[in-house]
């Protein structure tokens, strides 16, 4: 569930990011179309790299070398467009070819300790899972502090050669400053390349960020904005100010809640039940202030899934007046009528009497039941006959 906080970014946007911080990274471009000429003075071979935020593009296929500008239009056919895990491959980077020893590193927070898993290994590649296996990789636990980090590298990197010890402790030292400034979750190099000068280079990289963060972090915001085609989610969380995640297209229950926890937990219930939603949703009733604007929003999204068969509203009410909720909910519903669903409505709290007498002088557009299951259990009815 962590995850569906955290932005991964592309390996391309990720390495075009730090290396503005200085991390040394091959040279590259980033391609949509086949049809295309490497920029001057960026020489073959190069690596196609399809640029989708999961991992094992390499074993699927998504990873091809190309030694002429010929190879390298006919491996870009061949990745754009492909799937892998369930992702499309709209884009990929070209990047110049590097050799070296293939080392590994890797510094992730543990969100349920607050502590941050330190991973070393001289033995990095595409075969990590298997070194990992025979101990080759060795692991560090320490506190969430940039100076705990940069101590547990240099003690994992005591045991390995010199000049390749002093290399991957330097590129630690480099990594970790980035990974606290960008107050990041995750930040992998497999791998990471030590030449034969003691220079080093990430060959590949997985980085990410706690979504959260992105308030705080300018440069994180603009890259979202400009390539909003490619983060969508969090392009949209940026500019409405709220969280609405397409989980399944073909799920056929839309959500409307609020609180990450409470969200989750509808989205586990429905789990349970065998029955996936459409979409996640934090929308934060404390920051509508009166304006429906927000649930209008929500409300044509889910209305053009196209297998949204039933509606959920979860709403658990504090200092926010259900009321209020009320007088919006029936708004928003009004501006949306291409919503041709069902709509039920868990309310739990303040102002839940009003709320009630609010739907019934409007005509009882959805249906109200203060019980969690009960709820759930309508929201399921009208998925129990055939699909229209």
């Amino acid at each position: 569930n962590r995850e569906r906080f955290t932005m991964i970014l592309l390996e391309h946007d990720a390495k075009e990011l730090l290396a503005e911080g200085g991390i040394p990274i091959p040279a590259g471009f980033l391609a949509v179309t086949s049809d295309v000429a490497p920029p001057a003075g960026l020489t073959g071979p190069w690596m196609v790299k399809a640029q989708v935020p999961v991992g094992g593009r390499g074993k699927a296929g998504g990873i091809r070398r190309a030694e002429t500008a010929a190879e390298l239009r006919q491996a870009l056919d061949r990745v754009l467009g492909m799937t892998i895990k369930g992702q499309t491959v709209h884009s990929c980077r070209v990047e110049q070819t590097v050799q070296g020893m293939e080392c590994y590193l890797s510094f992730s927070l543990d969100p349920t300790r607050g502590r941050l898993n330190v991973l070393l290994s001289t033995k990095g590649g595409v075969d990590i899972e298997a070194h990992t296996g025979k101990g080759a990789v060795l692991s560090a636990d320490t506190a969430f502090t940039p100076d705990a980090a940069i101590e547990a590298t240099r003690k994992l990197a005591g045991g390995i050669a010199s000049p390749a010890r002093e290399t991957l402790v330097r590129a630690g030292e480099q990594l970790i400053g980035k990974f606290f400034e960008c107050e990041a979750t995750l930040l992998e190099v497999n791998p990471l390349f030590i030449r034969n000068d003691g220079s080093w280079v990430a060959g590949d990289m997985r980085f990410a960020v706690d979504d959260n963060a992105m308030v705080r972090q300018p440069r994180l915001s603009d890259l979202v904005h400009r390539r909003a085609d490619a983060y969508p989610e969090m392009e949209l969380k940026l500019t409405n100010g709220f969280d609405f995640i397409v989980i399944d297209p073909e799920g056929e229950i839309g959500l409307v809640t609020t609180g990450a926890g409470l969200s989750l937990q509808v989205l586990d219930e429905l789990a349970a039940r065998g029955h996936n939603a459409f979409n996640f949703c934090d929308i934060r009733t404390g920051q509508l202030r009166g304006d429906p604007t927000r649930l209008i929003h929500v409300l044509k999204w889910i209305a053009a899934g196209p297998a949204v068969r039933s509606v959920l509203i979860n709403f658990f009410a504090g200092i926010t007046h259900l009321g209020e909720i009320a007088h919006l909910l029936v708004a928003a519903l009004k501006a949306v009528p291409e919503l041709r669903v069902p709509v039920t409505a868990r309310l739990i709290g303040n102002g839940y009497d009003e709320a009630v007498a609010v739907f019934a002088a409007a005509g009882n557009p959805l249906r109200v039941e203060p019980d969690l299951d009960r709820a759930i259990d309508l929201a399921l009815a009208p998925l129990s006959g055939a699909r229209p």
